[in-house]
């Protein structure tokens, strides 16, 4: 489940709750998570979302447990709804700012890729297993090309091993690095700085970026 601060503040908190699973994410989480970035965008008091994961860490990506059992042909449709939240994090019109902590794995580095700005924990770990299990990342490669340009995405994408805070801001992943503890913290203030600037003019560069 997501959760989200309904206000009429300028900056809304967009969580991913499921510590359960380790904040993985299953299709009815995928569809919430979109459904209220379509709220924030739609809003007229929401300048700037800021997206993080509820306890130590960002996101485990995708719940396997919601694959298993499942044929080909039925992951590729559970896969598709986590791919349209990280294309609606790209598409709204209202900037989405990434707070991750402990670990961003697999589809929680796409999702993360996906938001307008990342801020990481300098001991957060970044890591896509899905080529060393035999898979494809289903969803998550144009996420990560699109910040890390090609080349530096298949250090990302081959998941040789993690990179950890700093070494995820060198592969492009990152924009800001913070102490442990305080990614949630500097992702607000760069949201805060964020919604004091012309609404339509920053929604207009999302737009045409």
């Amino acid at each position: 489940m997501g959760a989200i601060a309904m206000t009429k503040e300028p900056v809304w908190l967009l969580q991913i709750d499921r510590t359960d699973r380790r904040n993985a994410i299953d299709s009815e989480t995928a569809r919430n998570l979109a459904f209220m970035l379509r709220e924030a965008e739609s809003s007229a008091y929401c300048r700037a979302v800021v997206l993080y994961g509820i306890g130590p860490h960002f996101c485990a990506g995708s719940d396997l447990k919601e694959l298993t059992g499942k044929s080909a042909e039925e992951m590729a449709v559970i896969e598709s709804v986590k791919a349209e939240l990280a294309q609606t994090i790209q598409e709204v019109s209202v900037p989405v700012i990434a707070a991750v902590e402990g670990f961003a794995l697999g589809g929680g580095v796409s999702i993360a890729a996906s938001c307008d700005i990342v801020v990481s924990s300098c001991l957060a770990k970044w890591l896509m297993p899905e080529v060393a299990n035999g898979w494809l990342p289903p969803w998550g490669i144009q996420p990560v090309v699109d910040r890390c340009g090609a080349t530096r995405a298949k250090r990302v994408l081959y998941g040789i091993e993690p990179l950890i805070g700093e070494g995820a801001n060198q592969a492009g992943l990152v924009d800001f690095i913070t102490e442990e503890g305080q990614a949630l913290v500097v992702a607000k203030q760069i949201a805060n700085s964020m919604a004091a600037l012309p609404p339509s003019a920053v929604r207009a560069v999302k737009s045409y970026l």
